[in-house]
Parts: C-alpha cells; sequence; structure tokens
C-alpha cells in the first residue's frame, strides 16, 4: 500500500518548481510551495485537498484551521477561504494534490448505499486525520499521470472510490448532508453556483433565491452561516478576485479590470480592491510580482 511519502514524491515530480498546475485528470491539480506563501483570499472549489509535505492554514470568517501531512481539508461547497502555507522550504517544500469533487457521482453513491442524510446543518469546512486507503487511492490516481492512454477509463473509478471513502469516513454524514436537494447547505451551494456563473453582472437577491429554493430572508440567514458572508460580498469577492488575476496575467490594466468584472466606478473598485486585499491595485500587483509567494487555492 502506498504512503503519504509515495504521494510526496509523484507530486514532487510531477511540480518541479514552485506554482500549481492542471493535470490532464480533469478534477486532479498539484501545488508546490519551496516557502511560506502570504495569507491571501480565495475561492476554493468543493473538493479534498491532501498535503503530502509541509502544512497549510485556511480560515473562513473567524475559524482558521491547519492542516498537514497528517490530516486533509474538505470543502463541501466552493468557500471564500483565506490561506497560505506556513510550513515550506526548498528541502522539504509544501506538496498538495487538490481533487475536485464531482457531484453527480457523490449523489449516486449515496443513493447506491441507500443512507439517509442527517437532519441538522453541518459544517461545510473540515480538516481530519488522513487514512492510509484514502492516500493509496490518490497515489494510484496520480500514478495515472504515466499512463495517460489509461486516465479515461481508470481515474473515474478511482476518483468514485476516493468519495467513497470520504463518504464512509469522519465527514460523511457533512457530505451526505450536502446532497441532498433540500438540505440548507444544498441550497447555499445551487445559490453559490448562480453567483459564480454572472458575478459579472448586478446581483438580484430573488433571482438567487428563487435558483436555490429558498426565501430571500432564508437565502441570507443560510448563506451567510455557510460562507460567513453575504451573497453580496461573495459576489464581491469574485469580482476582485478575477480582477486581481487578470491584471497579474498582464492582459489588462486596473481601470480595465474593474470594468471587466462589473464596476462601473473606478474610485469604488480600487476602494474596495484595497479593502480586501490591503493595497490598491497598482502596489498589490507589483509587490505579489516581486514577492513571488503567490497563493492559490489548493
Amino acid at each position: 500500500m502506498s504512503t503519504i511519502a509515495d504521494l510526496a514524491t509523484l507530486v514532487a515530480r510531477h511540480v518541479p518548481r514552485t506554482g500549481m498546475v492542471s493535470t490532464p485528470i480533469h478534477r486532479l491539480s498539484l501545488f508546490r510551495a519551496d516557502e511560506p506563501t502570504v495569507p491571501l483570499p480565495a475561492v476554493y472549489d468543493a473538493s479534498l485537498c491532501i498535503i503530502a509535505q509541509g502544512a497549510k492554514r485556511v480560515s473562513l470568517g473567524g475559524e482558521s484551521l491547519l492542516y498537514d501531512a497528517a490530516h486533509y481539508l474538505l470543502v463541501s461547497v466552493d468557500l471564500p477561504l483565506v490561506g497560505h502555507v506556513v510550513q515550506a522550504d526548498r528541502d522539504a517544500p509544501y506538496l498538495c494534490c487538490k481533487i475536485d469533487i464531482d457531484q453527480s457521482v457523490l449523489a449516486d453513491l449515496i443513493l447506491a448505499e441507500g443512507g439517509r442524510a442527517p437532519k441538522a446543518d453541518l459544517p461545510a469546512l473540515a480538516v481530519y486525520r488522513s487514512d492510509d486507503d484514502l492516500v493509496d487511492a490518490a497515489c494510484r490516481l496520480m500514478r495515472l499521470l504515466d499512463r495517460p492512454d489509461s486516465i479515461a477509463a481508470l481515474a473515474p473509478l478511482i476518483e468514485r472510490e476516493i468519495l467513497y471513502r470520504l463518504l464512509v469516513g469522519p465527514h460523511g454524514a457533512a457530505l451526505r448532508y450536502m446532497a441532498v436537494a433540500d438540505s440548507h447547505l444544498n441550497q447555499v451551494s445551487r445559490a453559490i453556483a448562480t453567483i459564480r456563473t454572472g458575478f459579472d453582472r448586478p446581483l438580484r437577491i430573488g433571482d438567487i433565491a428563487t435558483a436555490a429554493g429558498m426565501s430571500p430572508s432564508s437565502l441570507h440567514e443560510h448563506f451567510k452561516a455557510v460562507t460567513k458572508m453575504t451573497p453580496l460580498a461573495y459576489q464581491k469577492q469574485l469580482r476582485l478576485q478575477e480582477a486581481r488575476r487578470l491584471m497579474l496575467s498582464g492582459n489588462t490594466t486596473a481601470s480595465g479590470a474593474g470594468f471587466a468584472v462589473g464596476y462601473e466606478s473606478p474610485s469604488q473598485f480600487n476602494r474596495e480592491y484595497a479593502r480586501l486585499f490591503g493595497a490598491p491595485p497598482r502596489r498589490d500587483i507589483e509587490q505579489l510580482q516581486l514577492s513571488g509567494n503567490l497563493l492559490t487555492p489548493v
């Protein structure tokens, strides 16, 4: 059976330098950092994050979680987190793999086992001690990168196994709750998906609530309980993060980025950008480009 050390070797081989890489396996991403990173906000997709080496801290509202090679992070819905690598150096870099959750496969597994979902609200973000079977499955998924002809046939099977092991683990109750159509976690997830699809357009709470199958007041209550922010604040963070990405890629100016993500007022964009990232757009981008220790959501 493969170990966490084997997973570290696999990630290091496929990510030889600091950064995040997508892979030919659609839901698998890899990350490496050779030094600690600065705390930065980002929206984390619903996913499983397994650290093979090093440690990272993530925060949601006032709650902060630390996880390392002995633990995994499970994000049940797309959440606006602040995260930073806290343990990494060139001799022992931070190494992590992220596996996005396929909600359709998750629902199919729950249906197949005939289990009932819990009635109460459960946390959408949690850290749990890793287990040998989960790590072994992640290693087998990683090894498919060396056998690209086998990815289409075998990757879905291993991803399904990984989801099954999560369902029978300590976070399984939250995953079951998330999959139930009328659960608050599922409804908030639908609201999040609607906001993310049209984040550059004016936010209409009535439309978001309808998509989620909730009343506007219930949407506000449960959205904030899960994400620690209002729907409007969530949209604002999406806009500002996309504007930052556009500027970092060198494709646009600050004013162009603001207009591209839906801001009509450059002054409002600059003000809200500085409030989230701690500096006006131009200075923030210059600092990030100089530091080189950018955070990506893994």
